[in-house]
């Protein structure tokens, strides 16, 4: 009797758990799953799809606060796919972010979009910083392989988290996507997959980061600013699963990142070119006609570009060899040259795999051999797409301008020029959140575990951001003896996932 006592006690206590709470199990329920058959470059394999998990105890919105885990069947039988095993499969780690918009975790049905999609909400009239360019149209209906289903051919396990972004309201009114909510949910995600790394297949030591335009800042910011004690506060109001955050490696396509240098990078690389074609709010055409920047945006843009050279300097950047990248006030310099060396090198392995590059009169070919580039030449043939300011707009007018907003100020200014030449009424953020959407701050910081290998790659036609943003961050890393490989694909837009056997090659070396 007093067995039964005991039991009918327990039973209630935990009945009364359960009507009092509605917080999530964080533990990974092994036997919660639909088997899916799915089929890739000829070969069909069956995965576990375990979706909408919710990855924190106590989410403010669970509509993008969940993740999609996708496991080959094998590693539940002890089996082998592409030489890996359930203990030492890597886990990729795609998040579907463009524009630092609300983002749902990737899935396997949903149309492949160069991993900027992910199912976003009504913008507000606000630009989607993913798509603003005149190529996005047409790139977005090529039939690309799924990144996800691709990786579980190779072998991998997936697991996608969605996050929250810049348009999302509570019920009361405030903002609850503001910076750095989006960098502290994928953070949380990680530490889901961590704590559990013991209950379901795939290493999670071995866990790869990927993304595109913001979400390749973000997947840069998950690279950079592991187990770093800024996010902690908002990582435990969350009720963040116990575990680390820092992942293994990062693969980062065209990241709209260093939001705080990101305008007077982008007019030292297009000062002077006084005409642009957006990509929004419909892609531009060939043939359309270019906008011509005002009196005022060309002052702008000219004391934007002064600023530039100094903050190159104060970063002590070395190249491969040792010597200073520097430049002078007119932005000329040691850095200029890298960062040119990088579009010649691009060019280079464009015409080493038999691309005909006699069309592009802005380089100079000798032998087969790309020798030197007019690089004024090539900006023209790039384009400006942005008016000055580029990121901070004066009138509030960017989705940067909104992700620095705060739970009642729905858009504010970043940086100093924003604020002090502002064309409307506004406040600015706190620089402690202007500081952790930034991996530069966090690069070789002693309470904080950077990821050990890195593959940028940003479109040499890619005019979303300044071509100088990647080189400084992957600079930065190499400075800090970290293996990080940037690359300036030839002719590509602002895209990613383009060139996925070569991104799963990578990412076999380094795991097998």
């Amino acid at each position: 009797m007093k067995t039964h006592l005991i039991n009918y006690w327990s039973i209630l206590s935990l009945a009364l758990c359960s009507f009092t709470s509605s917080k999530p199990d964080l533990s990974f329920q092994t036997q919660k799953y639909v088997s899916q058959t799915l089929t890739y470059e000829g070969k069909t394999f069956t995965v576990r799809a375990y979706e909408n998990i919710i990855y924190v105890a106590n989410p403010v919105d669970t509509a993008y606060q969940k993740m999609n885990i996708y496991i080959p069947e094998e590693y539940f039988s002890g089996k082998k796919v592409n030489g890996y095993t359930a203990e030492t499969a890597p886990i990729f780690f795609p998040n579907k972010i463009g524009g630092y918009m609300p983002a749902q975790p990737a899935t396997l049905k949903e149309m492949p979009m160069g991993g900027m999609g992910g199912n976003r909400p009504p913008m507000n009239g606000m630009p989607p910083m993913g798509d603003r360019r005149p190529e996005a149209a047409p790139a977005m209906t090529q039939a690309k392989p799924s990144t996800v289903v691709a990786a579980l051919a190779k072998g991998y396990v997936v697991a996608s988290a969605g996050a929250r972004g810049r348009t999302l309201k509570a019920s009361n009114g405030e903002y609850t996507g503001k910076a750095p909510a989006g960098i502290v949910d994928l953070k949380a995600a990680v530490r889901y997959l961590k704590f559990n790394d013991n209950r379901m297949p795939g290493d999670a030591n071995k866990i790869v980061s990927n993304g595109t335009s913001a979400g390749g800042a973000m997947s840069a910011l998950v690279g950079a600013t592991g187990n770093n004690p800024d996010y902690e506060p908002y990582l435990k109001a969350l009720g963040a699963a116990n575990g680390t955050d820092d992942v293994f490696a990062v693969s980062a396509y065209c990241p709209i990142t260093n939001l705080d240098h990101a305008d007077m990078a982008y007019e030292w690389q297009f000062n002077g070119i006084n005409t642009y074609k957006k990509g929004w709010p419909a892609p531009a055409k060939n043939s359309d006609p270019a906008s011509v920047l005002s009196d005022e945006q060309m002052k702008v843009s000219a004391q934007l570009k002064t600023l530039f050279p100094a903050y190159i300097n104060s970063l002590n950047l070395k190249d491969a060899k040792g010597k200073s990248l520097t430049m002078d006030t007119d932005g000329n310099g040691s850095f200029k040259e890298l960062v040119i060396s990088y579009v010649i090198a691009s060019a280079q392995k464009a015409m080493d795999t038999g691309k005909d590059m006699t069309a592009y009169s802005f380089l100079k070919i000798a032998e087969n051999k790309v020798i030197s580039l007019d690089f004024a030449a090539y900006l023209n043939y790039m384009e400006r797409m942005k008016t000055p300011p580029a990121f901070d707009a004066l009138d509030l007018s960017t989705g940067e301008n909104m992700l620095f907003g705060s739970a009642t100020v729905d858009k504010q200014h970043f940086t100093e020029f924003g604020q002090n030449n502002t064309k409307t009424e506004a406040s600015s953020v706190e620089g402690k959140f202007v500081k952790m959407m930034n991996p530069m701050y966090y690069i070789g910081q002693e309470n904080t575990t950077n990821a050990k290998h890195w593959r940028v790659r940003h479109g040499s036609k890619d005019k979303d951001t300044s071509l100088a943003i990647s080189v400084i961050l992957t600079t930065a890393l190499q400075n800090k003896g970290i293996d990080a490989n940037l690359e300036f694909p030839w002719d590509k837009p602002h895209s990613g996932d383009y060139d996925l056997d070569e991104l799963f090659t990578w990412i076999d070396g380094l795991c097998k």
